[in-house]
């Protein structure tokens, strides 16, 4: 693609843009209007009605977990006992405010945005997409929230809440209030007699600074946002104009923070919201040149007047390729990968596909397959004396690309860890086919539990860190498994190894599930991106996906 040189060509170019960019925003604000109301009313009505409904569990349960739990000392649960009211009151109203807002938000310009898409490159049969994308993928997405929304209030939840009522270690302290005698009494900070004038006059004019803070952040984001859009016109990027807004609210949150003496840092993220400096930072990270000559001066012949505009990535192609997004279909490939196997060699049963489709409970399936998968990764790693984790067989992550995103940044540490523990261990072949029997069926508490399983090395001490290590692992998955799609995604691919192990001949299923199943295929076709990459995912040669 090609910019018009000169001023005519680029007066024409807008001129001639300008009807076409109307009527795609015509038809995608038809589509919202249509679709918006039918949206915002699945998310309204599905997410407020199943988090009232249980909000008089959570508030029992919540009081009750607080109470019993040894985590958390007799002064900070008097304290949280009075303050916890408060915000599981708010929680139903906030609920449904949340829900209204998402929906409709969600309703309105995922239509808009998909109409503008379905004339990118690459999309065949344009018009036909321009009409249709939007319409029941939108639909389709708002029962998928809703879903989602239902998994983490009734697993999620609960999940938390027995790691809090769990019993303490040995070197564990319960979590208290420190300085509480200091506080109330004679030598306490707020007591002395010079702190009176300074905190009357804080009481005082902390309310003016507040509302001027308030005045000054609105008035500055009409310039703020004019700089967003600016930027996103300029990178020909929607992500980057986002980019430069998270980035400048992280810098203002570090700011105040300094101000007031808090933690340093911020919460937020500082994204690079210019593409030359992304290539610039990977180019640099992989020890390769920058190369900054201008796209003009590299063009010979009669070309040197014309600039070379390389196509950059559409808002929901950027999305659909994030590195967060990748981990996850590379996890859930190789569970479905490493559950086939399993399944063939009897380690997997009917019994234990059909008790988590059920029930949505099956420690075999829930936790142990995850675990054996990433332990699979790992020691592949560590083998082969990667820095990072070897994903596929062509694709390392390390520190350099790994997902800059909070919960990737918590995983990665303690499995770099791991791996560095079971390269010192040392792992045959023949420990590793037997540990595959051993995660999936033996208890790992202590090492007088693997005595009649065949492990092939005595050694008490490399049994005792093999267990501990496969029981951390199986702690990651428990977490990663309170992410909401987690868990949709999972069923799914349980689903799916259930149908192909009955059509394939490898198991008698109950005619009930199976037919329960096949019907949950057939209204919803599993109606999630998560289930067409698992449907997907058989066509795939599995000598190019690696066990993650």
């Amino acid at each position: 693609m090609q910019v018009p040189a000169g001023f005519l060509g680029k007066l024409w170019s807008f001129v001639s843009f300008v009807p076409f960019f109307i009527l795609l925003l015509l038809l995608g604000s038809i589509k919202a209007v249509l679709i918006g109301p039918v949206t915002a009313s699945i998310v309204f009505f599905g997410n407020s009605a199943v988090i009232i409904g249980l909000w008089p569990a959570h508030f029992i349960w919540t009081y009750y977990c607080v109470l019993k739990t040894e985590r958390i000392g007799l002064e900070l649960k008097i304290l949280i006992g009075i303050l916890l009211p408060l915000p599981l009151l708010l929680l139903p109203v906030l609920a449904i405010i949340g829900s209204l807002l998402s929906g409709i938000g969600y309703g309105v310009f995922v239509p808009l945005m998909a109409t503008f898409e379905a004339v990118g490159e690459g999309v065949t049969d344009k018009l036909s997409h321009c009409f249709m994308d939007g319409t029941v993928s939108t639909i389709t997405g708002a029962c998928t929230v809703v879903r989602d929304v239902t998994d983490f209030c009734f697993h999620s939840y609960f999940s938390f809440m027995d790691d809090l009522i769990e019993k303490m270690g040995d070197d564990e302290a319960p979590l208290g209030i420190k300085l509480c005698e200091d506080l109330v009494g004679r030598e306490g900070p707020f007591l002395e007699t010079v702190c009176v004038p300074f905190a009357g006059l804080t009481i005082i004019l902390w309310p003016l600074a507040v509302i001027g803070g308030l005045l000054a952040s609105f008035f500055s984001s009409f310039f703020f946002g004019f700089r967003a859009g600016l930027i996103a016109y300029q990178e020909a990027s929607f992500q980057m104009g986002l980019a430069y807004m998270i980035s400048g609210v992280a810098i203002f949150d570090e700011y105040t923070n300094d101000l007031l003496y808090l933690r340093e840092g911020s919460c937020l993220p500082r994204p690079k919201y210019r593409k030359a400096d992304i290539r610039k930072c990977e180019t640099g990270k992989e020890g390769q040149k920058v190369t900054t000559e201008p796209a003009e001066k590299q063009q010979t012949g009669h070309h040197k007047h014309r600039r070379v505009l390389h196509p950059s990535k559409t808002f929901m192609q950027t999305v659909q390729r994030l590195r967060p997004v990748q981990i996850w279909d590379w996890f859930f490939r190789s569970c479905e990968l490493n559950g086939r196997i399993l399944l063939s060699e009897g380690l997997i049963t009917a019994e234990d596909m059909e008790e988590y489709i059920t029930k949505g409970k099956c420690k075999k399936l829930g936790t142990k397959l995850p675990s054996w998968c990433i332990f699979q990764c790992l020691l592949r790693s560590a083998n082969s004396d990667s820095d990072g984790l070897l994903i596929s067989d062509n694709v390392e992550v390390t520190n350099l690309n790994w997902p800059k995103d909070r919960v990737f940044d918590w995983l990665l540490g303690p499995l770099l860890v791991i791996k560095d523990q079971m390269r010192k261990l040392e792992i045959t072949e023949d420990e590793e086919t037997c540990l595959r029997k051993l995660i999936m069926t033996n208890k790992n508490e202590k090492p007088s539990d693997w005595d009649d399983a065949g492990f092939p090395s005595d050694d008490n001490i490399k049994r005792g860190q093999l267990q501990a290590i496969i029981r951390r692992l199986q702690g990651i998955v428990a977490n990663m498994s309170r992410v909401p799609s987690f868990r949709r995604r999972f069923i799914n691919l349980v689903k799916a190894m259930y149908l192909e192990a009955i059509e394939a001949g490898t198991i008698d299923g109950s005619r009930d599930i199976k037919r329960k199943v096949k019907a949950d295929v057939g209204t919803e076709k599993f109606g999630d991106r998560g289930a067409e990459d698992i449907a997907g995912s058989s066509t795939h040669p599995q000598s190019n996906i690696d066990i993650v």
